[in-house]
């Protein structure tokens, strides 16, 4: 018996972190999505039917003629031809449809787990909230398009943020579950240590929750020096709190500062827990931010950022989960 709930332990454990895998792939074919300009070339939201792409001319027309009312269209690709269309048109189309393969891959297995009785002891709940988050992501994702196509060319950043935000905590909680399952026993650890991790993580939220407000502002266009913003160390446009926000040379600053600031937590909790490749991970993602903004944001380089990201929180997940207090 002890056996059979061990083996079914692991099946769940590998689901969960295979799907966790899966919304890592959706966040850097999102980023891919969003640098490209990408993300408002799909103006209807169709569910079920909306898997598959356009499958004739007169339907390509159809949907290229619902783009051109859009104000991106009108306001920065105006003239546009069809086939330029179709490349931008694909990124959006395969990221909705990746999300569409996450929802199958959880929730198939989900019910089939539920059926067989296979969901271990105390998870069912958890495994439903996992379901339930990742329903308000799609419907999160919508409503974030939809801020771009009434009266601006882009989509809001406050919603982009919240968008990535909750793929970030979908991630977290998908890892948090699977390795909660493994029947290797937790370490000792210090109530300081651990207090010391969480805010570490916190940190790091903090710096890519204002890297998608870089995004989505275009911020990364501007001031692309490193480390003073041109001649400045502290900008003139950073005037008052607001500025945060709302500035894309201020909320440049802050992202920039921010995240070294959580470089220098993650370091040093790396050191304490004696993790060489989470302090490795850390500097390799500072380091792509860095030549992401020296390269006015070459696309390769910013979804490796956007990568590095989640392997940092994933590593970052880990470690916390793992410890217990002493």
């Amino acid at each position: 018996m002890e056996i059979m709930t061990s083996q079914n332990n692991k099946i769940v454990e590998n689901w969960l972190l295979f799907t966790a895998f899966m919304v890592f792939a959706m966040a850097v074919i999102g980023a891919i999505t969003r640098l490209s300009e990408s993300g408002l070339s799909m103006v209807e939201w169709r569910p079920l039917i909306g898997a598959l792409p356009p499958l004739s001319e007169n339907e390509w027309e159809r949907v290229f003629a619902l783009y051109q009312q859009t104000p991106e269209y009108q306001k920065k690709n105006f003239g546009m031809e069809l086939s330029e269309f179709k490349t931008i048109f694909f990124w959006e189309w395969f990221h909705r449809l990746w999300g569409r393969l996450i929802g199958v891959i959880y929730a198939l297995p989900l019910l089939y787990f539920w059926v067989r009785g296979q969901i271990p002891q105390g998870y069912k709940l958890k495994l439903l909230i996992g379901l339930i988050l990742g329903g308000l992501q799609g419907i999160m994702g919508w409503y974030m398009v939809k801020s771009g196509l009434v009266d601006r060319p882009s989509v809001s950043h406050l919603r982009l943020a919240t968008h990535l935000s909750l793929a970030f905590i979908i991630y977290g909680y998908l890892l948090w579950i699977a390795f909660d399952l493994r029947s290797s026993g937790k370490q000792d650890i210090s109530f300081c240590l651990k207090r010391h991790g969480w805010t570490t993580l916190f940190l790091v939220g903090v710096t890519i929750i204002w890297g998608a407000f870089v995004a989505g502002l275009d911020a990364g266009l501007v001031y692309n020096s490193w480390p003073k913003m041109g001649v400045h160390w502290i900008p003139p446009e950073l005037t008052n709190l607001t500025n945060l926000i709302q500035d894309p040379v201020s909320v440049q600053f802050f992202h920039r500062w921010i995240a070294i600031v959580a470089m220098i937590a993650v370091v040093a909790y790396a050191w304490r827990i004696k993790s060489p490749a989470l302090g490795f991970v850390v500097l390799i993602q500072v380091g792509l931010g860095i030549s992401t903004l020296i390269t006015q944001v070459w696309l390769p380089l910013a979804a490796l950022h956007q990568a590095g990201a989640f392997i940092v929180v994933g590593l970052l997940i880990h470690s916390l989960n793992k410890y217990k207090y002493r």
